[in-house]
């Protein structure tokens, strides 16, 4: 079964990165959750992804603040996509973090979503799209969420020019 690999510098990272955890759940997608640091515990961090590639893992999602590390040190260990989700941490809010996160050398890719919550929910949707591509109910799962949104927004609309009529 294929699954995705969630990893934070600290755990001062959960907070924005169990949203990953909650769109991977919503669509029915299984995942690990670890704290793993790109330079406290460099060889563990290694370790744990070549033997998650061992058991199925075909996606890695590593939230980091500050120096971020976390996401490049894993995609130096393994071909299979990294989504790096820079923290909105330290002096300049995760603009640091961005920085060392999307300026990788060539042949070491990885993909980087936005700063914060709003992109470690991104990741898990993107982490859900690579999989969709070799599973049709993941990709079915995909549809029907974005449909849901759509609703969620032409209700909104619904809302707003009623409100408008009334006045």
């Amino acid at each position: 079964m294929s699954w995705v690999a969630i990893l934070m510098g600290s755990q001062s990272d959960w907070p924005a990165m169990e949203s990953t955890t909650e769109v991977l759940s919503e669509l029915g997608i299984e995942f690990e959750v670890r704290v793993s640091s790109a330079h406290r515990t460099p060889d563990e961090t290694a370790l744990y992804v070549d033997d998650a590639e061992t058991r199925g893992c075909q996606v890695f999602v590593c939230g980091a603040g500050l120096a971020a590390h976390l996401a490049g040190a894993v995609a130096a260990h393994t071909t299979r996509p990294v989504i790096g989700v820079p923290m909105d941490a330290g002096p300049l809010s995760g603009f640091d973090a961005l920085l060392s996160t999307v300026q990788m050398p060539p042949g070491i890719p990885v993909a980087t979503v936005a700063v914060g919550r709003s992109g470690a929910k991104n990741a898990g949707y993107l982490a859900a799209q690579i999989l969709a591509l070799g599973n049709e109910m993941v990709a079915e799962r995909l549809l029907q969420d974005r449909s849901q949104n759509r609703d969620k927004v032409a209700e909104q609309n619904r809302s707003v020019q009623e409100s408008l009529d009334s006045e």
